[in-house]
């Protein structure tokens, strides 16, 4: 009985919500924010998404004199946090992290519950980050050229933050490229996925530089190539893949900011603005730089198209290489 009364409640609340006066949010936002803003971030803590929120929830929330408070709600390929934010109130109080991921899933799964384009709003882009070749240190290829003798020697596992994620592609756009077969193990992050690469229990992973470079630069990693289309100035001595003779490894995350479809304009105006300011103060610009990310701080329609764009693309190559979700 009691489950019954909740699950009545829940489906009143969600009527009312849906009734609930767009017009009230609107008058809202002269005075936006009055109280904590909650920040989905779909990823487990230290990755590469969670990182950069961070950073924006520190400084953004400064700037709008408010907290923003970091939820890291991991699962389900991004989809379990980003649908969340999706189905929450439009009223400016529900912020999500997403990434090349999101776009990706579009196509991945065909029963989504929510739509990326239609349930939620662009807010800002952020930033773009290259994926980088990594192996543990212990290893003894030392080129891209002694890695591919290795793969073509033996199947190779490989992690990823998930079927779909960034580290997935680059990883399939390496294996279609270099006409190597590996065994591909999806993580519900970066930061697990790097965990088993520094204990030696995977062979490599196409990481997210902005997880990688430290372990890069500490010696526990050795990085082979970069994905972007010249060297990153985090890594200068890492080769690109174009380089090395695999221009088709190419590829470019990239991490940015959204709200729940029909939040006011006045109220995503308002964010997108304080974050492209946050992003141009020298102070956030070089934390980003430091990271391994290039800060971009496209606003709202500059963000839809980027969306728009890269959800075609990789329905294409989705289809191109038979990509599961799981």
């Amino acid at each position: 009985m009691r489950t019954r009364r909740s699950a009545l409640h829940a489906l009143a609340s969600a009527a009312a919500m849906s009734a609930f006066p767009t017009s009230v949010f609107a008058q809202a936002a002269s005075d936006f924010p009055s109280k904590p803003v909650r920040y989905i971030v779909p990823f487990p803590p230290g990755g590469l998404t969670d990182v950069m929120a961070r950073l924006i929830a520190l400084n953004v929330g400064l700037a709008l004199k408010q907290s923003v408070l970091v939820d890291n709600r991991a699962g389900a390929s991004a989809n379990l946090g980003a649908d969340l934010a999706a189905k929450s109130p439009p009223d400016g109080y529900t912020w999500l992290a997403i990434t090349l991921a999101h776009a990706v899933n579009q196509s991945l799964f065909s029963n989504l519950p929510y739509s990326l384009e239609k349930n939620l709003t662009p807010v800002a882009h952020l930033a773009t980050s290259p994926l980088v070749l990594v192996v543990n240190e212990s290893n003894p290829a030392k080129t891209l050229a002694d890695f591919l003798v290795q793969a073509r020697a033996k199947r190779l596992n490989a992690g990823s933050s998930g079927n779909g994620t960034p580290p997935h592609l680059g990883l399939e756009l390496l294996a279609y490229n270099a006409k190597i077969d590996v065994t591909h193990i999806p993580y519900k992050g970066g930061a697990p996925s790097l965990n088993d690469l520094l204990g030696s229990q995977l062979d490599f992973i196409v990481s997210n530089m902005p997880e990688c470079s430290s372990f890069v630069k500490a010696g526990k990693l050795r990085a082979l190539a970069v994905t972007s289309g010249k060297r990153h100035p985090l890594l200068p001595d890492v080769p690109t893949f174009t380089e090395l003779g695999m221009p088709g490894v190419e590829l470019e995350n990239w991490t940015g900011l959204m709200m729940p479809a029909d939040t006011p304009k006045a109220i995503v105006d308002k964010v997108a603005a304080e974050t492209m300011r946050t992003l141009k103060t020298k102070e956030v610009f070089d934390r980003v730089a430091s990271l391994g990310f290039t800060p971009t701080g496209f606003g709202p329609a500059e963000f839809g198209e980027i969306i728009k764009k890269d959800v075609a693309r990789w329905r294409e190559i989705v289809k191109i290489r038979n990509i599961q979700a799981g």
